[in-house]
């Protein structure tokens, strides 16, 4: 399925900013250069294009929201961004670096995304992505099954909108398309989530939408309070929501002919 969340640039930028901020550690692994062509994929609001621009590199900024796009541009309108599905992109563009932080986890049919980047990339291109990897706030989700399914009679498995595949399945994955891996690192990193008590909700109204289509917003208060209820316990910590995330980051080179060029 496709994920129908809502995004709100605004609610992204002002309480979930500690996705770009975190990004900036994936802007040094990929080490642009004066001069590249860089396709940063699922860009958001474009915080991070703007710092991989400081390095002189020319980047194209891509992302499937509308909204997001059009916060970018008015954020950054020396940098060109447009509206484009990382799953069935086509670009007469060669780069020499694709970056993507904290959104190939949303695009699930993974294998047209690898394909997608190999034929965006040139020869010996690299893609450098971190992405929430397996058992990705696996706590938050297991909340939102049990008070959908056991308050609603909801059967969420068709609902949940992210792919968070482990190391060996999408290193696995770039090799059959012909990348060749030279970093991958899977870590856990607790996020603690701004405004306090109010987090956990903020986090939900900005990436859940999917698991919930059919509730107001009103309903929606009432869900994730018992949601809050149910995994507390595990990630409430002195006053603030601390999501279990777990991540991986992936250097890759695309290959030709069975060699990195």
């Amino acid at each position: 399925m496709s994920s129908v969340n809502v995004w709100n640039a605004d609610l992204y930028d002002n309480k979930l900013s500690f996705v770009a901020n975190f990004g900036k550690g994936i802007v040094e692994l990929l080490q642009p250069q004066k001069g590249e062509r860089i396709l940063d994929l699922g860009c958001g609001t474009g915080d991070l294009s703007y710092e991989i621009s400081k390095s002189g590199a020319f980047v194209i900024g891509m992302d499937s929201s509308e909204a997001m796009i059009i916060k970018a541009r008015d954020k950054y309108p020396q940098i060109p961004f447009i509206i484009d599905n990382g799953e069935t992109f086509r670009t007469n563009e060669k780069y020499d670096a694709v970056f993507s932080n904290a959104a190939l986890h949303w695009m699930k049919n993974a294998e047209n995304v690898v394909e997608s980047i190999g034929m965006a990339l040139c020869s010996g291109g690299r893609l450098v992505a971190e992405f929430g990897g397996k058992g990705n706030v696996q706590t938050v989700i297991q909340g939102i099954t049990e008070v959908l399914n056991q308050d609603y009679g909801i059967n969420v498995e068709n609902r949940n909108p992210w792919y968070f595949p482990s190391i060996g399945e999408f290193s696995t994955l770039l090799e059959q398309h012909g990348f060749k891996v030279s970093y991958a690192h899977h870590f856990s990193r607790p996020t603690p989530l701004p405004d306090g008590e109010k987090g956990l909700n903020h986090w939900l109204n900005g990436f859940a939408d999917d698991f919930f289509p059919e509730f107001s917003e009103e309903e929606r208060v009432v869900i994730y309070e018992k949601i809050k209820n149910k995994i507390q316990y595990n990630l409430f910590k002195n006053g603030i929501w601390v999501a279990d995330y777990e991540r991986i980051r992936i250097v890759a080179s695309k290959e030709t002919n069975g060699s990195v060029l």
